[in-house]
């Protein structure tokens, strides 16, 4: 019996492997060997932030697309944990910050990001709809003006900088290729915990309160502490995505947890597409390569680069438009089209 055992274990492992689609696998290999020919700029500034926000997003994904709620809150969870790590580890202002080790700075950094993302949860999830939203716009305003006025823990409207990552293994982790396979290994850790969840009992019941909690409530579910939990494991991801996000601009002040990039990241999120995590990192690097160049080039055509936002209100409409699941939805709608014969409608076979 052993004997059959060991002889079936490396068939199951083949098994494993081929069920892996080779899209994984083509985006796998030109994500490891971009350093090899990208510039330090795009591997830092282009792929780093975009790994980075599309973390944060991927919390609100998970929430809205399968959890069925919609925060404004996201930002603030990374934001905490962005600011723990400048309080308790290192940074230039020596008054505030502790000097505490990375290996104690960093879990309790996410701890607290977790621990404040249930409260807002609790308050959150009792209301529904626009209720939801406005209310964790309110605390993200509350958030951004208290750490803004506040000197004592938060050093105020400047914050704090030169706050770097630990040096490991002998590694400046703020290099550009080592910071992008920091930032890559963190974002595909997210992708892959937030499909696992998805699929196991916790996030299959957390689709069915989406669907009909009250049929739910009714099979002995409970929906307010599915719901409640879903806003803590938001709040891993986040929080990674803003220790990193702290450690890429070595700062952190008020304005990172401010309403718009609040507002910035449910734009990531819909404009991606709300039904798969890989919407979150789609939305996240079209952000990054309009935020990076949509000014110079309004600017060579002789208009303002204030106009920024502008374009990508124009880009978030046509998008949303066209399509309610974001450019996700886009790709299923082509991809439906083609296996549909042009002349029956039907599927091709």
């Amino acid at each position: 019996m052993p004997e059959i055992t060991r002889a079936a274990a490396p068939q199951d492992s083949r098994l494993w492997v081929e069920r892996i689609p080779p899209a994984y696998w083509i985006v796998g290999v030109i994500l490891l060997i971009i350093p090899s020919f990208a510039s330090d700029f795009v591997m830092f500034q282009i792929f780093g932030w975009t790994f980075i926000l599309g973390m944060i997003a991927t919390s609100l994904m998970f929430l809205g697309g399968y959890g069925g709620m919609v925060s404004l809150a996201q930002m603030t969870f990374a934001g905490v944990a962005g600011y723990m790590v400048a309080i308790f580890g290192d940074s230039a202002i020596t008054n505030i910050s502790m000097g505490w080790p990375w290996y104690i700075t960093i879990p309790l950094a996410l701890l607290i990001a977790v621990i404040f993302a249930t409260c807002i949860g609790w308050l959150a999830v009792r209301t529904e709809g626009i209720y939801t939203i406005m209310i964790t716009l309110a605390i993200a305003a509350a958030f951004f003006y208290f750490t803004r006025q506040n000197y004592d823990i938060f050093n105020g409207f400047q914050g704090f900088n030169s706050v770097l990552p630990p040096r490991l293994f002998g590694v400046n982790w703020r290099g550009p290729e080592a910071f992008y396979y920091l930032t890559l290994f963190w974002a595909a850790a997210t992708y892959f915990a937030v499909l696992y969840i998805s699929r196991a009992p916790f996030g299959l019941a957390l689709q069915g309160v989406r669907d009909n909690p009250r049929r739910m409530a009714a099979l002995g579910f409970n929906v307010t502490a599915h719901r409640v939990a879903a806003y803590a494991f938001s709040a891993i991801p986040a929080g990674l995505g803003g220790i990193l996000l702290t450690w890429q601009s070595a700062q952190i002040s008020p304005g990172t947890v401010g309403i718009q990039p609040a507002i910035d990241i449910l734009i990531i999120a819909v404009v991606g597409g709300m039904r798969h995590p890989a919407g979150a990192f789609i939305g996240a690097f079209l952000y990054v390569i309009l935020k990076t160049f949509a000014v110079d080039v309004l600017i060579a055509l002789g208009l303002s680069g204030d106009r920024f936002q502008l374009l990508i209100g124009l880009g978030f409409l046509l998008v949303v438009f066209f399509s309610e699941d974001g450019l996700l939805g886009l790709w299923h709608k082509l991809r439906a089209s083609r296996a549909r014969d042009p002349l029956t409608g039907e599927r091709r076979s």
